[in-house]
């Protein structure tokens, strides 16, 4: 732990040109190897957008909403950090504007300003640094990535506040890291530097001069073009970083730790006597269990949103760490659930080794999720349900199986007459009846959010593979299994194989008489590391090469 009284030192991380770069992969890449020089690292995200947190944006527009053990809805870039540094982050580490704003509304209702004129500066850059001192103190150093790219006008004010907090605290202290772009025109055969020298100017302009410049480009930044970015951009040469594309984002971290990116950061930040050398030997362990598999899997994944793959960010890495633990090279199938609704599930999902049905919201494409579950339970092909999946396959048993027909969710069909999925509020009524609710629900209050604890069934198949009792799963949902079926369901055979600590909540079913069949209310797929994987996707990827094997594995490694 730091001693009392520490301040912790900060690295803004700011983008330019333009937006997707990859900020957050490159933050993250540089707390990892800070972190394998043993220092305690920390990470947070300040988003200029107003929307006080992702969770009610489209995935179409914003992508994943990653969720917290603290119930926090965030912006994917959070998933990024905690699967890169072993720290578990909380709400504080995710800001946006309108975070800030509601805070500083409410301060100003209640009287805090004393009468005073509310202001951009100093009461709301006042309050995103209280907010950066609250999610950074306690540890050796902390990156803080600031969305968008300098010139938006939203960024402003979080911009302003890192100024003042580099004047305040001083250089050993604070410091700037700018991602720019550096791009390869093709027809004069010529990187540009133009756009990293503008993207500078821009940035100097408001006040602030960048310590690194880490310089994205297809290929390697040559040594004339790193002396004209360092010359025009008043930055040291050594401190202008090249990150290339590179085919495995978990080659980053030994890419710039290659270039001496954390020993620029060490020697400013005055960190040398708590920094040891680099140990990166658990990621050269990953890349090399990536590039070297002995077997490879086909894995489809059935949602709504495969033409924006970022909304399943969390699902897609978490089943390349399955593959990672066991040398095996996962290739995604992005199936749209309606083209499954359109063509029949045995035409789109001929061929693939396991099925995976996400989470999802409305009824858009949710036939399409029941076909898959139903297809994967009837051919014996490995089925894995998060979430909706977990839901599609509820509703596929209850109609298929236990001759409820017309069983749904209560989310797709109020009137259906066995609503096997519903709203708490809906089967837990003092009649006993099933109660009927037309009115909208608050679309940002009313979910089941964050870490909750669940208590296994001794000898089924997910006590096996978490080889505990009782396990803690992130939530992001709001309609449940209706326990008014569970004893209908199960006596035709469907295992509840984990339920909430209380007994109340259904948290997994699995079905016995599958090769692999397992469906669950949580996302598993945000407490995935690539170090370390998660037992259900290691499960699952397993069960995905037995099936291609034909029921047995003929080669067997760990990563």
């Amino acid at each position: 732990m730091t001693s009392p009284g520490y301040v912790t030192p900060l690295v803004f991380v700011t983008g330019g040109v333009v937006s997707s770069l990859g900020k957050g992969i490159a933050a993250a890449s540089l707390a990892a190897i800070l972190e394998a020089r043993g220092l305690r690292v920390t990470l947070m995200k300040l988003d200029p957008y107003i929307n006080v947190d992702p969770g009610t944006m489209s995935p179409f527009q914003h992508g994943e909403v990653y969720v917290t053990d603290d119930g926090a809805e965030t912006d994917l870039d959070l998933g990024h950090y905690e699967r890169f540094i072993n720290v578990r982050l909380s709400g504080k580490n995710s800001i946006t504007t309108g975070k800030i704003y509601e805070s500083v509304i409410r301060k100003e209702r209640r009287g805090d300003y004393l009468g005073a004129t509310v202001q951009v500066i100093p009461h709301i850059t006042d309050e995103i640094k209280r907010c950066i001192d609250a999610a950074t103190q306690g540890f050796d150093v902390a990156l803080v990535e600031i969305g968008g790219t300098v010139g938006d006008i939203e960024s402003l004010p979080f911009l302003e506040a890192i100024r003042q907090i580099r004047a305040e605290r001083g250089p050993d202290k604070a410091m700037f890291m700018h991602l720019t772009l550096v791009p390869f025109i093709a027809a004069a055969g010529e990187l540009k530097t133009k756009p990293t020298q503008h993207s500078v100017k821009e940035l100097r302009s408001i006040g602030i001069q960048p310590d690194i410049l880490v310089c994205r480009s297809e290929q390697p930044l040559p040594d004339g073009e790193r002396r004209k970015i360092a010359l025009f951009t008043n930055v040291s040469e050594k401190a202008v970083i090249s990150a290339v594309d590179l085919d495995n984002i978990h080659k980053l971290p030994m890419w710039l730790h290659a270039q001496g990116l954390d020993a620029l950061v060490v020697e400013r930040l005055g960190l040398a006597d708590k920094a040891a050398p680099a140990d990166l030997s658990e990621w050269l362990a990953v890349v090399d269990a990536s590039e070297h598999p002995i077997d490879e899997v086909d894995i489809a994944v059935v949602g709504k949103y495969v033409d924006h793959k970022d909304a399943y960010k969390s699902v897609g890495e978490a089943l390349r760490h399955g593959g990672i633990r066991q040398r095996t090279r996962v290739n995604l199938r992005w199936i749209e659930s309606q083209d499954i609704e359109r063509d029949g599930a045995g035409r789109v999902l001929a061929g693939v080794h396991g099925v995976l049905v996400p989470g999802g919201f409305g009824d858009r494409g949710f036939e399409g999720k029941v076909l898959a579950a139903q297809y994967a339970r009837e051919q014996g092909i490995p089925y894995f349900g998060i979430c909706y999946g977990m839901q599609a396959a509820v509703v596929d048993f209850a109609r298929h199986v236990a001759g409820l027909e017309g069983a749904n969710s209560t989310e797709n069909d109020r009137q259906t007459p066995h609503p096997v999925i519903g709203l708490i509020t809906e089967w837990r009524t003092s009649s006993g009846e099933v109660e009927r609710r037309d009115e909208k629900s608050d679309l940002g209050g009313t979910m089941r959010l964050g870490l909750q604890e669940q208590r296994i069934k001794p000898g089924t198949r997910a006590r096996e593979l978490y080889g505990k009792d009782v396990v803690g799963e992130r939530h992001r949902h709001r309609y449940e299994f209706n326990n008014r079926y569970r004893t209908q369901l199960e006596d035709a055979g469907l295992v509840i194989s984990a339920k909430s600590m209380d007994d109340l909540l259904v948290e997994m079913v699995e079905l016995p008489d599958h090769p692999w069949f397992i469906a669950c209310q949580a996302h598993p797929e945000f407490l995935s590391t690539p170090r370390t994987g998660h037992p259900l996707f290691v499960g699952f990827v397993r069960a995905a090469r037995e099936h291609k094997a034909g029921g047995k594995l003929l080669k067997e490694a760990k990563a």
